[in-house]
């Protein structure tokens, strides 16, 4: 016999009815996949994280704001490439926006600034550009809930060393940016290129934001056959022209940066036959690659960087692990276990992470070059890839406990004993 509720009861009912539809509201809205994303979109380094944001923005785009089947809510904050507007975007990204994960950071020091935020809040960190090398070698252990699809600094320069020594290089000076990033660049071209017979003769550290090369060039040693540098913003512009200018003849040798497309196209002839080495150009000649690059300059209207192509990688790292999470984020340290376990093809090539959540990549030997790529129908200066070193770690050929056991490169590490 069925019993027809009183009217004391009837209340009770229909607050479980609302309070089981809320439920499915609320988990309804636990599908939607909240990314924090931290750029600097004002200051400086405005245009960098535009590229950075449009990387990103180009996968959604592709893919109807989606990944691994969940709508995506991208929330941008702009920290003005400043570490501590960096560390107060993140927490007000996670309180007040509750999001399951953040993004980005461009500077080194940004880097290491966000970390422990992803330490103390419990919530998952990926950096998609910062390179600071410490963060994924003897400070990971202070950063479970961080990983890096992007690169660490070294990285490309150990196979740029070895490649020096290979061709010919024997004496080579070291100009780098006076910052953590000029050291972790110039130490890994060192360590590779004195580990295969090269000397480096001079170190010179100009301050990061240096215009004026003229203090620095007259004082070369003579006998050197080339120059390792990395330059950043106005400095990667001015360095090469001046170099030039003066009548040097040196070979350059750059960081990936030095000559990244996100600079190339105010370069001028001076730079043709500059080699640089990175693990993205936009000249990789492969079907992935084309169709980025076709896809990136037919909405921007320029040819992508490594800015843009970290970004745009990492959307799609996200798209894989999210889907073979079963269209779920299933929390920080499951979601960890899912990225290291992907195989990705993406624009730059194969990429994976290695045991302490840090790409293992190709790196790949650029030299610029005047020429037509694409079916495009102009002259253009292009990365021209020249060598390909496959699956680069960064421990490049030492091995992780060896490479460990040293400590991080910094102004001082290697020690330049070929100096006089």
């Amino acid at each position: 016999m069925t019993r027809t509720p009183s009217l004391k009861v009837m209340p009770l009912l229909l607050g479980g009815v609302l309070a089981a539809g809320l439920g499915i509201a609320s988990n309804a809205q636990a599908e939607e996949l909240r990314i924090g994303y931290i750029a600097p979109v004002t200051g400086i380094f405005a245009q960098v994280g535009k590229d950075m944001v449009d990387g990103f923005q180009l996968y959604l785009t592709e893919h109807n704001n989606k990944l691994g089947g969940m709508d995506v809510k991208f929330i941008v904050e702009d920290d003005q490439g400043k570490p501590d507007a960096g560390v107060t975007k993140a927490k007000k990204l996670i309180l007040q926006d509750h999001v399951h994960m953040f993004i980005g950071g461009l500077l080194a020091s940004t880097g290491y600034a966000l970390a422990p935020v992803s330490t103390a809040e419990k919530t998952l960190y990926i950096s998609s550009v910062s390179s600071a090398d410490d963060l994924t070698q003897r400070q990971l252990v202070k950063y479970p809930y961080f990983l890096r699809t992007s690169w660490s600094s070294s990285l490309p320069h150990h196979p740029l060393g070895q490649w020096a020594c290979d061709n010919g290089f024997k004496k080579v000076i070291i100009i780098a940016a006076d910052y953590a990033f000029g050291y972790e660049t110039a130490g890994g071209f060192q360590s590779a290129f004195e580990a295969c017979g090269g000397k480096v003769i001079q170190k010179i550290w100009p301050p990061i934001g240096t215009k004026d090369f003229g203090p620095y060039i007259p004082a070369f040693k003579k006998d050197a056959d080339g120059v390792f540098t990395t330059m950043v913003g106005p400095m990667a512009l001015q360095f090469p022209k001046q170099l030039r200018a003066s009548g040097s003849k040196l070979k350059i040798l750059g960081s990936g940066v030095s000559y990244d497309e996100f600079v190339l196209p105010f370069m001028g002839d001076e730079v043709i036959g500059d080699v640089s080495a990175l693990h993205y150009s936009a000249a990789i000649e492969t079907p992935a690659n084309e169709a980025f690059v076709k896809a990136y300059r037919a909405k921007f209207g320029k040819v992508p960087g490594y800015y843009s192509e970290n970004n745009y990688t990492t959307a799609m790292w996200l798209d894989k692990a999210i889907a073979k999470a079963g269209g779920k984020y299933p929390g920080p340290e499951e979601f960890i276990k899912i990225m290291a376990s992907i195989k990705l093809d993406a624009p730059r090539g194969p990429v994976e992470l290695d045991d302490m959540r840090n790409p293992i990549e190709n790196v790949y030997i650029k030299k610029v070059e005047k020429k037509k790529m694409f079916g495009y129908p102009k002259d253009e200066l292009w990365n021209v890839v020249i060598k390909t070193y496959p699956k680069v770690s960064q421990f490049w050929t030492e091995g992780k406990a060896k490479f460990l056991a040293h400590p991080v490169y910094d102004r001082d590490y290697p020690p330049c004993k070929f100096c006089e």
